[in-house]
C-alpha cells in the first residue's frame, strides 16, 4: 500500500504541475483574445478526477485490495505510458493546451504531434489512467465507476470541443 500511496502522490504531484501550466496557458490565450466555452461540465471534471485519486485509495485501503503483479505491472506501465502521452499532447499543443475549453480566434488548428492520428489524444491518456491507475492495486470498482462517469462527460466535452474548435484553420503538419 505504501508504494501505492507514493504512485497516486507522484500522479497526483503531476496533476499540480499541470495546472499550473493550464494557468500559464489560460493567461496566454486571454492575452491572444481566447475565449473558454463549456465551462459547465469542468467543476464536475475537477471533482471526477479528484475522485479517482481518493476512491483509489480508499478502495485499496478499505478494501483490503491486493497488489497483483500479473495486473499491477502491466497497469504500471499504461499508466507511465498516459503521462507520457498527455505530455507529448502539451508540448505540441504549446500555449493552446488547458485543462479547460480555450479558443483564441485565428490560432492555427494543431495537426501535428499525436494530433496527426488522433483527434483527442489527450483523453485516450485520460482514459487510459482512470482504468490503468485504480487497477495496479485492484482497485477495480474505482476503475469502472471513474470509467463510467468519465464517458458521459468526455460525450459532452468532446462535443463542445469540436464545435469550439471548427472555426480553426488547420495548421501545417
Amino acid at each position: 500500500m505504501f508504494w501505492y500511496l507514493l504512485l497516486i502522490l507522484a500522479v497526483g504531484a503531476e496533476r499540480l504541475v499541470e495546472l499550473f501550466v493550464a494557468r500559464r496557458n489560460m493567461a496566454w490565450s486571454l492575452a491572444h483574445g481566447g475565449h473558454e466555452v463549456g465551462f459547465a461540465q469542468y467543476p464536475f471534471m475537477v471533482a471526477l478526477h479528484l475522485g479517482l485519486f481518493v476512491g483509489a485509495v480508499a478502495e485499496v485501503w478499505y478494501g483490503n485490495r491486493p497488489f497483483l503483479p500479473w495486473l499491477g505491472w502491466p497497469m504500471l506501465a499504461v499508466v507511465v505510458a498516459a503521462q507520457g502521452l498527455r505530455w507529448w499532447c502539451i508540448r505540441t499543443l504549446g500555449p493552446q493546451w488547458n485543462t479547460r475549453i480555450v479558443v483564441v480566434p485565428g490560432a492555427p488548428r494543431i495537426a501535428g504531434g499525436p494530433y496527426r492520428w488522433l483527434a483527442h489524444p489527450n483523453y485516450v491518456a485520460v482514459v487510459a489512467e482512470g482504468v490503468a491507475l485504480p487497477l495496479v492495486h485492484t482497485a477495480w470498482i474505482t476503475a469502472v465507476t471513474f470509467t463510467v462517469l468519465n464517458a458521459g462527460l468526455l460525450t459532452v466535452r468532446i462535443r463542445v470541443e469540436a464545435a469550439a474548435l471548427r472555426g480553426l484553420a488547420p495548421a501545417d503538419a
